[in-house]
């Protein structure tokens, strides 16, 4: 992930933790496509494993977060190498609220399954909206590990097709609800499924933008695509 050091040790402990990284990157892509899965489904099993699975993805965010407090205090390292650090502490805390969303989409199913609504829902037009964000956050973690910060604008871009799924279906639920008052409660537990999906599309972008972040030093959260290309050019 980084240049040589004179210090082997820290070269073996920058890969070491980066390692951990994207084994809790792995882990929270498995609770999402379970979250889906449940909401496909409608399984209470599979709901109930994202829930009993998520103190494991809070556990790898502390481990890691103290590692990366040993590392900074042994090490005092600079420039590049600092911002290297803090980017996967960024990520990593990015990581643990996208889990945090998985476990929201799988309460929110056992809420639907329980009202007996569970079938009457459209909840499968969130499939696609589920796909782009699982995807997305996959790449994210891909182009983190490589330092690739084209592709890390290319998330950026995309991220904006899971913004324009989740309105389109807002729209469509609303309507849902106003020819069906009945479903109004259940509706509104997939709306906020709809919501989780988008919020982990979000923190894909996050990780991307702390890639730009690393490799040129320039912190693009809250600027135009247009400032982002720039920096990178």
């Amino acid at each position: 992930m980084s240049d040589k050091h004179l210090s082997s040790q820290f070269d073996s402990e920058l890969t070491n933790v980066s390692t951990r990284v994207m084994e809790m990157g792995g882990l929270v892509e498995s609770q999402i496509r379970t979250a889906v899965y449940a909401l496909a489904q409608f399984s209470v099993e599979a709901s109930n494993e994202v829930t009993e699975n998520e103190p494991r993805v809070n556990a790898m965010e502390v481990d890691i977060d103290k590692e990366l407090s040993s590392i900074i205090a042994r090490r005092q390292p600079t420039a590049r190498d600092l911002r290297l650090l803090i980017a996967i502490s960024k990520t990593t805390a990015n990581l643990e609220r996208a889990g945090d969303e998985a476990e929201k989409i799988a309460r929110m199913v056992r809420s639907i399954i329980s009202s007996g609504a569970a079938r009457n829902l459209p909840s499968s037009e969130l499939g696609i909206a589920a796909d782009l964000a699982s995807g997305l956050l996959r790449k994210a973690l891909d182009a983190f590990a490589r330092l690739d910060i084209n592709t890390a604008v290319s998330i950026l871009k995309e991220d904006d097709a899971i913004d324009k799924e989740f309105d389109g279906f807002v729209r469509k639920l609303i309507t849902y609800m106003m020819e069906d008052p009945r479903t109004i409660s259940s509706s509104l537990d997939l709306l906020f499924v709809a919501k989780a999906i988008e919020r982990i599309g979000d923190h894909a972008k996050n990780i991307a933008e702390f890639i730009i972040y690393v490799v040129k030093g320039a912190d693009v959260r809250h600027t135009s695509m247009e400032s982002i290309e720039s920096v990178v050019r």
